[in-house]
Order: C-alpha cells, then sequence, then structure tokens
C-alpha cells in the first residue's frame, strides 16, 4: 500500500502539517495527498534556489529578508551559518543534500519510521535543520548513541517549505491548524503568496493587512454557519536566544457567529463601528492600529489567558468613549455583544429586568440622566457597588410611584459569584445602552444628525473583505 502513497503525509504536528500545505500550494495540488514524486523534486528545486539566493544575498538587499526569515527557523544549518559560503555553487550541493530522497537499499540496517508521519526513513536530522525543535543551549536532549530524529523525504521537505505556508516575520512564524482542512489550504495559498512577495521585494513590500488572525476569520467566514470548526494558531521564534511558543485558538462556533453577524444588518454595522473604534491614527492621520486587523485577533483566545475578547472589548468601548456614539450606534454595538455571547459562549442571558430598572432610574428623577449613567458607569463591573447602586435605583423608584420588575433572582445574575458573572455585568451594560437608545435618553453629547446615513452605509458593506492591496482570497 504505501507504494502507492504520495511522498507527501499530511500529520498532526503543526509545524510538518503547515509546512505539507506549502508544499501542496507550491505544487499546484488540492491537498498534502495529491503531491507526486515529480511535484516534490520541482517543490526541492524552488526551496534550495530560494535559500541559496538568500544565503548570498547582500544585507542592503531585499532578498536578504528572506534569509532573516530561514535564520529565525533554521539558526545553526549551512545556509544561514555565519560562516556559511557566499558562494552559490557551492552552497547548492550542501542544501540540496538535505533533500535527498531516502534510500532504502544502500542502508538497510539504518532506516527508522519518521518522526512526524511514522513512513521509513533513511535521514536523521537535529534541531539544527528542524524548526521548533529546542534550543541550541540544550545539547542532551537526544538519548545516549542516537544521531538525530529520522525524517522522511516528505517531511523534510515540508519542515523547510514552512516558512512558505506560514505568517513570518524577520523573527517568528505563525502557523495555522484547524478542524477544517479547507480553511487550512485558504490560509497556506495566501501565505505562499505572501512569502512570494518577501522573496521577491522583502518585508516593505508588503501591504499592513492581512495578518494571520483575519486571514484565519475570513477563512472560516467562508465555511458557514454548518461546519464549526476550531482554528489554533501557534506562533513561535526559533533562534539561538529566547525560543518561545504561543497559542491562540478560536472557539468552534466561531465560524456560526461570523455567519450570523454576515447575515444581519444592525449586528453587521456593530462589528463596522469596533473596527473604527479599533483603529488608531497618529498625528498626520496615518494607521498606527488597523481595526479590522484588532476585531479578528479578538475572535483569539490564548492558552495563557492573556487575550482580550469580543465582549470585553465592546464593553471598554461602549464605557470608555460614551460621548462617541449616538443612539443607534450604541444599539449596534451592544446587539453584537449580544450576538458574541450567544454564538459563541452559549449564554443566553435574562439581563432585561436589571436594565429596565436601570434604564427606569437613569431616564425619570430630578438628576440629570448623564450624570445617572455616570454613576453606573463608575461600577458596572463591580459586585458590591452595583448592588449597592440597584439597591439605590430601586429604592428611588418605589418612593416616586414606580413599580420596578426587578426581582432578587434578576440582581443575584450580575452581582451574585457563579460562572461567567463578569460577562452577564458586561452584557447588562450592553443592555442598558440599548434600552436608552431605544428610549431616546441622551447620555452623550454626539450629534446624531447623520447617523441614519452612517448606519445605512455600514450595514451594506460584507464583513472581512480583503482590501484593495491585499493578496488576491485563496490565490497560490
Amino acid at each position: 500500500m504505501a507504494e502507492h502513497m504520495g511522498p507527501v503525509t499530511l500529520t498532526t504536528h503543526p509545524v510538518q502539517r503547515a509546512g505539507a500545505w506549502a508544499v501542496a500550494v507550491l505544487a499546484g495540488r488540492g491537498a498534502p495527498e495529491e503531491v507526486s514524486r515529480a511535484d516534490l523534486e520541482k517543490v526541492v528545486g524552488r526551496v534550495v534556489e530560494d535559500v541559496c539566493a538568500a544565503a548570498v544575498a547582500g544585507k542592503d538587499t531585499p532578498a536578504y529578508d528572506w534569509w532573516k526569515v530561514l535564520f529565525s527557523q533554521y539558526p545553526n544549518s549551512k545556509a544561514t551559518h555565519s560562516k556559511r559560503s557566499r558562494n552559490r555553487d557551492v552552497l547548492r550541493p550542501e542544501v540540496e543534500g538535505l533533500f535527498a530522497p531516502d534510500s532504502m537499499t544502500d542502508v538497510p540496517s539504518a532506516v527508522y519510521g519518521c518522526t512526524f508521519c511514522g513512513r521509513l526513513a533513511s535521514v536523521v536530522w537535529t534541531k539544527t535543520v528542524l524548526p521548533m525543535f529546542d534550543t541550541s543551549k540544550a545539547l542532551n536532549t537526544l538519548p545516549p548513541r542516537v544521531a538525530g530524529w529520522p525524517v522522511c523525504w516528505g517531511c523534510r521537505v515540508a519542515a523547510w517549505a514552512l516558512p512558505y505556508g506560514a505568517w513570518v516575520t524577520a523573527g517568528s512564524a505563525t502557523v495555522l491548524t484547524c478542524e477544517e482542512p479547507s480553511a487550512e489550504r485558504v490560509f497556506a495559498a495566501r501565505m505562499v503568496q505572501r512569502a512570494q512577495r518577501v522573496i521577491q521585494a522583502g518585508f516593505a513590500s508588503l501591504p499592513a493587512t492581512a495578518h494571520p488572525e483575519r486571514v484565519v476569520a475570513m477563512a472560516l467566514r467562508r465555511l458557514g454557519p454548518g461546519l464549526p470548526s476550531t482554528a489554533v494558531l501557534w506562533t513561535f521564534k526559533n533562534d539561538n536566544q529566547e525560543p518561545w511558543l504561543r497559542v491562540t485558538r478560536t472557539r468552534r462556533a466561531t465560524s456560526r457567529f461570523l455567519a450570523v453577524v454576515d447575515g444581519r444588518a444592525p449586528v453587521r454595522a456593530g462589528w463596522h463601528l469596533l473596527e473604527e473604534a479599533l483603529t488608531v491614527r497618529d498625528r498626520v492621520g496615518t494607521v498606527v492600529t488597523n481595526g479590522r486587523e484588532a476585531v479578528a485577533r479578538l475572535l483569539f483566545e490564548a492558552e495563557d489567558g492573556q487575550s482580550r475578547s469580543l465582549l470585553s472589548q465592546v464593553y471598554r468601548v461602549l464605557e470608555g468613549r460614551t460621548d462617541d456614539w449616538s443612539p443607534h450606534e450604541r444599539e449596534a454595538l451592544a446587539g453584537l455583544a449580544f450576538t458574541y455571547a450567544k454564538e459563541v459562549l452559549g449564554m443566553e442571558p435574562k439581563l432585561t429586568a436589571v436594565a429596565t430598572l436601570l434604564a427606569d432610574w437613569i431616564e425619570h428623577g430630578s438628576a440629570s440622566s448623564r450624570g445617572k449613567f455616570a454613576e453606573y458607569r463608575k461600577v458596572a463591573l463591580n459586585d458590591y457597588q452595583l448592588g449597592a447602586l440597584l439597591m439605590q435605583a430601586q429604592s428611588r423608584l418605589l418612593l416616586d410611584g414606580h413599580t420596578p420588575a426587578a426581582g432578587p433572582d434578576d440582581w443575584a445574575a450580575v452581582i451574585g459569584q457563579r460562572p461567567r458573572v463578569w460577562e452577564q455585568r458586561m452584557l447588562l451594560f450592553a443592555a442598558v445602552m440599548q434600552q436608552l437608545a431605544q428610549r431616546g435618553v441622551a447620555v452623550s453629547q454626539k450629534v446624531p444628525a447623520d447617523e441614519d446615513d452612517q448606519i445605512e452605509q455600514l450595514v451594506k458593506q460584507p464583513i472581512l473583505q480583503a482590501d484593495e492591496d491585499d493578496f488576491e482570497e485563496g490565490a497560490a
């Protein structure tokens, strides 16, 4: 059976998997399993030429940027070592030797199972040519008298095709693994095109868009609601200093959430408003932080917990920039928060009664609505202070002849110690903003003269569209 298999196998290891997809894209195939021996030989020729060109490039040339990429992944290889030959004719045979097909007849006693895919392999590799395999400071990680890790021909090529299928910088690489292979194919195709630009014209030729999170989000949006899939981004540095690894992932329902957002006009407006809010410009108007990239990044959660969620960011935008939003804009942002909570977090919050209590208190009474809203905003995330404010609001409304609908069970959802209580308080803030907008209660100073036209323009725009100067979606 193995004789009829192609030379490249798609495994679960993120480095090999990203490289295998890159090989498929470079070979013009739909999947790694479709790559033939002839295809793999052509890919080897392409990789060897690019490696040699980068290794002999001058430091002031665009081609040197690709050498920086190679150095960040294979810092002690013959192509990146400081003592490497600067003569391409001398260097090429050494690089080609890395990708020689396995020999199963010359040394039958020295044939092993590949570390990645389990195929028979006659070559062993060490960390000098394998990305994300230890650090040069760890000298004795292999067992005694073991020369290295067995790696078959296809996986060796995949290991060095990795930079083509990854979102690379001069010091790190980001690869994708996803439950849905079509998303991996889209990501690899986009990254191969990006790598071609770097090889030809350096990093300066790249637009400041299409970061890995947004590329993945675009791929997940294309999946639609019927294919829930978790996408994982592995970002790592593999140089001689301090290698590191950072892992972020989406929740399985993210593709459904994106489909719902794209299909509902008011929520779509909230998405675009959040993109605008997170866009940062310097004094001359140049974009420093791209809001589209920032919103896509909110769909990913870091394994170490050091990441912001979309829900918390919507809260910060609503709470910190009250005067920037008209009533309709606040309602659109709140709708986005509730959609995320329902579709991604699986929450069905019942906050109408408490939100009505707070909205009634803000709207009615002798003090200004802006002043009372400021009081609520100050305590919105503090359980004790929020409880005290609810007591004050309910007492005031009762004394003024109103009948608040919120009871003890309603209060407990936002002031008790229970799972997701922080999210409940953030959603309560969004619900209060929604009610105030629906009632026309002014808590900001923004003049809503043309807000209907602005909202109408936003709802017409699909989410996660490629920029004009970005790469062709899915191009190889």
